[in-house]
């Protein structure tokens, strides 16, 4: 038979629990910080200046104008910030895919448009496995930044093939 806990204690324990709880969620949750408009038309421009040559603007355009520059600015490598960093990025890839999208689907007929609809729930469930594996492989704080390294570079190949439909 268990032996009740003390009614203080109890309250006490439970109190450092929630905290803690709340820490954990802050933590996991933080916001990171919005892009500026400077970074947006960097990207914006990179991708338009390469929207026929789709590995050019993967080289030119992809953490080469935010996610990098981002990082040296805060002078710190800590996986938080390198984590930010690329969400940072990824917000903006994430803004012209869907614009590069919308743009796409503009152009199609009701059977293409049924077509590419179906092709970006495809893509969209490939995205998330293939970067949701380096959680599952690594196991690890590293496995973060990974993911989202991973998740901007797959955005960013989708938003410069979306782009590059449309001009077919």
């Amino acid at each position: 038979m268990r032996t009740p806990l003390n009614p203080a204690f109890r309250a006490a324990l439970i109190s450092v629990l929630l905290l803690c709880l709340g820490l954990a969620a802050e933590t996991s949750q933080a916001q990171t910080r919005k892009a500026t408009a400077q970074e947006i038309a960097s990207i914006q421009q990179c991708a338009a200046k390469n929207q026929n040559n789709l590995d050019e603007g993967e080289r030119q355009c992809l953490f080469n104008l935010v996610a990098d520059p981002c990082a040296k600015l805060k002078g710190d490598s800590s996986n938080a910030t390198v984590v930010d960093c690329y969400r940072v990025e990824g917000s903006i890839w994430d803004g012209l895919l869907n614009e590069n999208y919308k743009g796409l689907l503009a152009t199609l007929d009701e059977g293409q448009t049924a077509k590419a609809r179906e092709m970006q729930r495809a893509w969209q469930i490939y995205r998330d496995t293939t970067c949701q594996f380096y959680d599952d492989k690594i196991q690890g704080s590293m496995a973060v930044a990974m993911d989202a390294a991973c998740v901007t570079r797959e955005s960013a190949r989708r938003a410069l093939l979306l782009k590059f439909f449309i001009g077919l």
